[in-house]
Formats: structure tokens, C-alpha cells, sequence
């Protein structure tokens, strides 16, 4: 498939080894999560031709990077890549104008794809183009690094962690802009990261790597969503949905979303947005309950019909995970042992899952 990143790699350090045969999308953004030390940095390395695995295969979207069967390794400044570290490292004796202008000028004008002024709008900076790298924010000097990377006319954007070293304040100013680079540029992304929530934003596909190998790998909603992954276990479990706009009612501040490819829908606590706008939200397992029915009076306003696919003991000895089929969009939900014995919960069991509107993360 030409619209695809393909890489088989393979290499041994003293304490670690990489073992890994990737197949990422083309297009939209990759998150490789795990824990500290699963891999994932080294595999933006290898992607980038700063490790130079000695078993290797890297293709992206029909160029071939590296072919170790037949001597083929393209070094890293002839690959077109632009790669975010955790820090932005600007050059401090630079204003902000001058560090994006330093990779875009060594890009042919026929080759630039990203144009300095529409770089500058994307990522919110257009004002401290005269500032001095030393009067940014954590924040504002992570954009402009992105900006800097993205000026280069990159064919793959590698971004190595870009909000590790913010605090909750600033990664929640820069969140807005990486999803504006999702939605706005068709340029792929591998995005490394711990985060839960950062997947749940700005992920298509998820690939969970643990000890130099690969445990998953496919779409995001689909795959946070298997009970046979350790992310089904962890207090901040839950599933990534992409739904449509199908209605806003003003008095309320209530956003009607529509779930894919079904006609249930979810409301949520949002702000106005054009009817058919796709929107992603997360719904956390432990913020959905169960119920034999959908008619009782409730403060809760989503209540769906839910088929039950598959249970799992949770780590707390009194809960229990439950997989759940909504017309097809998989779903979690945390409950007790008592309410899953009350209600009988099983496969093939019908339940109704209730889902405050609140909890709704969009």
C-alpha cells in the first residue's frame, strides 16, 4: 500500500531489545503508547535514521528508508521528516522569526508545503514573531518549535513526547493546536506518549508497545476498548468515540452527538458547532453504569442500549470491567461484583448504559 508507513526492526542493546513489524496508516496521527522504556522513542529513532537498527525495513507511503537486505539506509537529513522533541530547543541568540526561518529557507520555494504565515496561524504564535526564545513560555516555545518543524515541509512528523515536560496549566494551552494540526494539515504524524488523554484527543490509530514488542496495534476507539490490553485496567480506562453533530439546544448548552453509523446519540455539555461537525469524545469506564431499564427518572441523560461482549476482573477485587456493543461503537464500564451479579451480567445480556453528560470528555 503506497498510503501507509511500514517498518520491521530489530535490534538488541544490553537490556533491552526491539523486536517490531509495523503497519501505521498514511495519513492522520499514530500514538505509540506504553510505559517508560517499552520502546517508543527508540522506534521514532529508527523512523528518523538516528539509530540505525542492523535488521531493519522502513517504507513511508511508498519511499523506501531503509532496506538492510539489500544495503539501503537514507541518513536522516536527506528523509523529509520534521521531529518535536520534549523540550523545543530554540536557538536563544534567535528571535522567534529567525529560528522558523532557519529551516524553511533551506527548503526549495517549489518544495515548501507549509508556508511560514500559515505555520505562524496554525499554531497561535504570529504575535511573538520578535520575542526572544528566553520571554516564552513552556508553552509558546513548544509551539514554536512545532511551527519550526513543520516549515521544513516535512512528509512525516515525528513528536517525541511535546507535552512531557509541561505542567497540566501549559498542556492544556497546547492541546487546541495539536488537534488543529490533526485536523487542518495532511501530513502524517507518529506521536510518542504515556498519556492517556493525549491519545484520546489526537489519535487515530494506537499502537501499545511493551518491552520492545507490540501488544496492539489498530483504530483508537476499537483497540482501548479490548479487555485483553492492560489499558482496560487502569483507573482512567475508557473508550475514544467519534461522533457527528446532530443538535444544540442553546438554553442548556447541550450538544447533541450522533455515534457512527447508527442513530444513537449522546448529548454532551459543549459550546455551538455547525450541524455534521465530527467531534471525538471520551467516555471513561468508570463514568458509565448499568441498568435493567431505560425509562426510570434519572438526572442522567444518555441512556443507551447496550449489548454486553465480554467481562474481565478488575484489579480491586470488588469491581468488574465490562465490554459493551452500542449498535456497534464498543463501550467500558467499571461496576461492582454485587451490581453485575444483581443485574446478571453476561454475555449477550441487553442493559441500558447510563452516562452523565458531565462526565463526557469532548
Amino acid at each position: 500500500m503506497p498510503d501507509s508507513i511500514n517498518a520491521r526492526l530489530q535490534l538488541t542493546y544490553e537490556r533491552f531489545a526491539l523486536d517490531l513489524d509495523l503497519r501505521l496508516p498514511g495519513r492522520g496521527v499514530s500514538a505509540l503508547f506504553g510505559p517508560s522504556g517499552s520502546g517508543k522513542t527508540t522506534v521514532l529513532r529508527c523512523l528518523a535514521g538516528l539509530v540505525k537498527a542492523p535488521q531493519a525495513y522502513v517504507r513511508v507511503n511508498g519511499e523506501i528508508w531503509q532496506d538492510s537486505r539489500i544495503g539501503v539506509f537514507v541518513p536522516p537529513h536527506r528523509r523529509p521528516i520534521g521531529y518535536v522533541f520534549q523540550e523545543a530547543s530554540l536557538f536563544s541568540h534567535l528571535s522567534v522569526r529567525r529560528n522558523l526561518e532557519y529551516g524553511w529557507r533551506r527548503i526549495a520555494g517549489r518544495e515548501r508545503r507549509v508556508q511560514l504565515d500559515s505555520a505562524c496561524e496554525l499554531l497561535g504564535i504570529t504575535h511573538l514573531l520578535d520575542r526572544q526564545p528566553l520571554h516564552l513560555s513552556g508553552g509558546e516555545r513548544q509551539r514554536v518549535g512545532i511551527a519550526r518543524a513543520l516549515l521544513t515541509s516535512p512528509r512525516l512528523l515525528l513528536m517525541d513526547e511535546p507535552l512531557a515536560a509541561l505542567d497540566s496549566q501549559r498542556k492544556a494551552e497546547i492541546l487546541p493546536y495539536l488537534e488543529r494540526l490533526h485536523d487542518e494539515l495532511d501530513i502524517p504524524v507518529v506521536y510518542v506518549t504515556h498519556a492517556h488523554d493525549e491519545v484520546a484527543r489526537l489519535a487515530d490509530h494506537l499502537v501499545m508497545l511493551e518491552d520492545g514488542k507490540l501488544l496492539a496495534s489498530g483504530p483508537v476507539g476499537a483497540t482501548f476498548a479490548r479487555l485483553d490490553l492492560p489499558t482496560a485496567l487502569q483507573d482512567d480506562a475508557g473508550v475514544v468515540v467519534q461522533g457527528r453533530v446532530s443538535g444544540y439546544d442553546p438554553a442548556y448548552q447541550l450538544l447533541t452527538l450522533t455515534l457512527p453509523q447508527c442513530t444513537l446519540s449522546v448529548k454532551v455539555a459543549h459550546t455551538m458547532l455547525p450541524m455534521g461537525t465530527p467531534v471525538r469524545f471520551k467516555v471513561q469506564a468508570r463514568d458509565v453504569s448499568l441498568s435493567l431499564s431505560g425509562d426510570d427518572p434519572s438526572s442522567i441523560l444518555n441512556r443507551l442500549p447496550v449489548t454486553v461482549t465480554a467481562t474481565l476482573p478488575a484489579h480491586h477485587p470488588a469491581h468488574v470491567i465490562v465490554s459493551l456493543d452500542a449498535a456497534g461503537t464498543p463501550m467500558l464500564a467499571r461496576i461492582t461484583r454485587y451490581s453485575s451479579d444483581a443485574l446478571g451480567v453476561q454475555p449477550g445480556k441487553v442493559l441500558w448504559a447510563q452516562i452523565k453528560s458531565v462526565a463526557l470528555l469532548a
